[in-house]
């Protein structure tokens, strides 16, 4: 593989942080921080493949860090939303705001 296409994969990876396996509302006020700190120093996605357990409060997080991307003039790439909370978002009418990929 070439510098020039490692060091891209390596950006990339670098710019997105994974959501922890828990997200409800016990855990919410913790993962925010984390995130908001993470998107602050520059990450630009979040992968939610660990993601086994949440309630509602994964969106309230999710959609606040989109708002902080926007905030800095970037976008907050989602991807690996579990269908469960994709589902979740359409049934609260907030689908269209996730910016995810599945």
């Amino acid at each position: 593989m070439s510098d020039t296409v490692s060091n891209a994969a390596n950006r990339t990876t670098a710019s997105r942080f994974e959501t922890g396996t828990t997200l409800t509302h016990a855990s919410a006020n913790a993962a925010l921080a984390a995130g908001l700190a993470r998107i602050a120093g520059g990450a630009t996605g979040v992968d939610c493949a660990p993601l086994a357990q949440f309630d509602s409060s994964a969106l309230a997080v999710l959609l606040a860090w989109q708002r902080a991307a926007s905030a800095r003039g970037a976008s907050l790439d989602i991807i690996n939303l579990p269908a469960g909370l994709a589902s979740l978002a359409q049934a609260y009418g907030v689908d269209t705001l996730l910016s995810a990929r599945h």
